[in-house]
């Protein structure tokens, strides 16, 4: 019995026949439709008073017959596996409009987003006799602009799509097969062409905000700004940004149907294959968003740990990270999957067993509990090396800061050292320390440490403290902040409020405002003026640092002085790598 699709209730026996009666029209190969075929579907329809379509394979067959409402089809689940690159999916959609009207954003998004070959629409006249006929087919994504773009910004994108009439049905002739292997050569003539890490990596970037909140778009501005600066560390390429102000988020696809209509459209035009969310995604969203775009859809927080698994290059950097990643997956483990419910069976174990789903989840809590233990050790060995630190006497400066604040080039230009600094984000992941020598035979250890940032994903919070936590043990702390960035007040903040959460405010810090060479000098004044805890330095230049140095000096004569046994240190093999390699460098008055 040939199965019907969509909205099939309440139909009339002899309406059913006739639609499943579509299933015996064969149609060339060298036609977009036949008068045979056309006919049926438009009889069908006034006998339901409902659009009804077929989804017609190459080969001639019709696979699908769909009914919809009066206004519109919703086409059933062909599967979301692509074609291979640079071709479609082997199947167009010819269907009737009832009222004459034009194809419409509905049937341009099922194109692009299911990689229809076509989209033709038969419109009818309101006796239900066929009129016209348009149609419509995928072109090969455009050139990407230079920097992106706003996506709600005023411009005239180049359409990711081609649409034809209406023509009257009597002149509507195609040689379908011929258009479709000159597409598919252009398509894969493209592909080759670009990189696969090109191809891979283009992303366009989204953020949805409440529209109520007091400085709603400038905080949203802001936010996709530095969500473009991780994607750039990341190493995508991000080719269109898209911003919606709504009364409230939507809670299943966050953004609005006909804004992901857009973004669908915009992803196709640029060719982006990935979705990147500025705010963090619940399982369900995720899943809901990918299946509407067929896109692939990450959040911020799945950027962010991204980033620290390219950069991890020690073994505590690298379990951190993989312990982050594991506790942000597990949840989404629980989503069902029917291609995961094979049963292990065997001798003891009859009845449901124990899904490949349920396999997945026990041993990522496994592993889970094993990098929680090999934390616990390194924590242990880090406590230690801090009190061995402790006991030779020598004063703690920790640097801390925003990430990309400059805080590597800060103890690069103190030290003479030669530490990681680019101008990434989490350029650092790895505390490293440095040795510095003041007059007098007196010295510091300087300690770089991880970048903070806003809405920090608390896993990797969780999974980093002990690495954070190497600055509880500081006499002194230096606050870096990039003086240069417009949203220097919320960088200070977001640091202030996550050494409250590690229970740090206590200790004495200094203000350090950096990259003032980028502001002018009436600008950098007054960030410092009638304070005596902030100075103004750019980092990549040594003079600029004298004043930090001195107002170090002077916070730390207290701890020299009553250091009574102090002496210079010695570090012998049990101590870490990064502490045995410190540079040297002599101050001179």
């Amino acid at each position: 019995m040939p199965t019907l699709y969509g909205n099939t209730s309440g139909l009339a026996p002899h309406a059913t026949k006739a639609l499943e009666r579509i299933y015996r029209r064969k149609i060339p190969l060298d036609a977009i439709t036949t008068p045979e075929l056309t006919r049926a579907l438009a009889d069908a329809s006034r006998e339901t008073g409902r659009q009804v379509g077929a989804l017609v394979h190459r080969s001639g067959e019709v696979d699908f017959v769909i009914v919809g409402d009066a206004t519109k089809l919703m086409l059933p689940d062909i599967g979301r596996l692509r074609a291979a690159e640079g071709r479609f999916r082997a199947l167009r959609l010819v269907h009737t409009h009832l009222f004459g009207e034009e194809l419409s954003r509905d049937d341009f998004v099922d194109l692009v987003r299911l990689r229809l070959d076509m989209v033709a629409a038969i419109q009818l006249t309101p006796e239900g006799e066929p009129r016209s006929l348009q149609y419509a087919y995928n072109l090969p994504p455009s050139p990407v602009r230079a920097g992106g773009g706003r996506a709600d910004e005023p411009q005239a994108p180049a359409l990711p799509y081609r649409s034809v009439g209406p023509l009257p049905i009597s002149k509507a002739a195609l040689d379908f097969g011929a258009l479709m292997r000159s597409l598919e050569d252009e398509f894969s003539r493209q592909s080759r062409g670009r990189s696969n890490a090109a191809k891979d990596g283009r992303v366009i970037l989204v953020h949805v905000a409440e529209k109520s909140r007091p400085g709603a778009l400038a905080r949203a501005e802001e936010s996709l700004r530095e969500l473009a600066e991780l994607a750039r560390t990341a190493g995508v390429d991000v080719v269109d940004t898209v911003l919606q102000l709504r009364d409230r988020i939507d809670p299943r696809q966050v953004l609005g149907k006909g804004k992901l209509d857009e973004v669908v459209l915009r992803a196709a035009e640029l060719g982006a294959e990935l979705l990147v969310f500025d705010q963090n995604l619940t399982p369900t969203q995720a899943a809901t968003i990918s299946k509407h775009s067929d896109l692939k859809v990450i959040d911020r927080t799945q950027l962010i740990l991204d980033i620290f698994a390219q950069r991890a290059e020690s073994a505590d950097g690298k379990l951190q990270v993989e312990l982050a990643q594991l506790k942000y997956t597990l949840p989404r483990l629980g989503l069902k999957d029917d291609s995961l419910s094979r049963l292990t069976g065997g001798i003891g174990g009859r009845g449901p067993g124990e899904t490949k789903l349920e396999i997945g989840r026990r041993r990522a809590r496994e592993r889970v509990s094993h990098l929680e233990a090999q934390l616990r050790k390194l924590v242990q060995q880090r406590a230690q090396r801090r009190r061995k630190r402790s006991r030779l006497g020598v004063p703690i400066v920790s640097i801390v800061g925003y990430t990309n604040a400059g805080k590597s080039t800060l103890l690069n230009t103190l030290t003479l050292a030669d530490v990681l600094a680019e101008d990434k984000l989490f350029a650092t992941l790895d505390p490293r320390s440095r040795r510095l020598r003041f007059p007098e035979e007196r010295e510091v250890i300087i300690t770089d440490t991880v970048g903070f940032i806003r809405d920090l994903p608390k896993d990797l919070f969780a999974a980093f403290r002990a690495t954070f936590e190497e600055v509880a043990d500081a006499d002194l702390i230096l606050h870096v902040v990039d003086a240069s960035d417009p949203a220097c007040p919320q960088h200070i903040a977001t640091t202030e409020e996550l050494l409250h959460e590690l229970g740090l405010s206590q200790i004495e810090r200094i203000m350090v405002y950096n990259k003032v060479d980028k502001l002018d000098v009436g600008t950098a004044r007054r960030l410092t003026l009638g304070r005596t805890d902030a100075v103004l330095v750019s980092a990549t230049r040594r003079e600029t640092t004298e004043p930090l140095l001195a107002l170090i000096k002077a916070r730390l004569e207290k701890r020299w002085d009553d250091a009574a046994t102090y002496r210079p240190p010695t570090f012998d093999a049990d101590d870490s790598p990064e502490e045995t390699s410190v540079d040297s460098v002599e101050l001179v008055d």
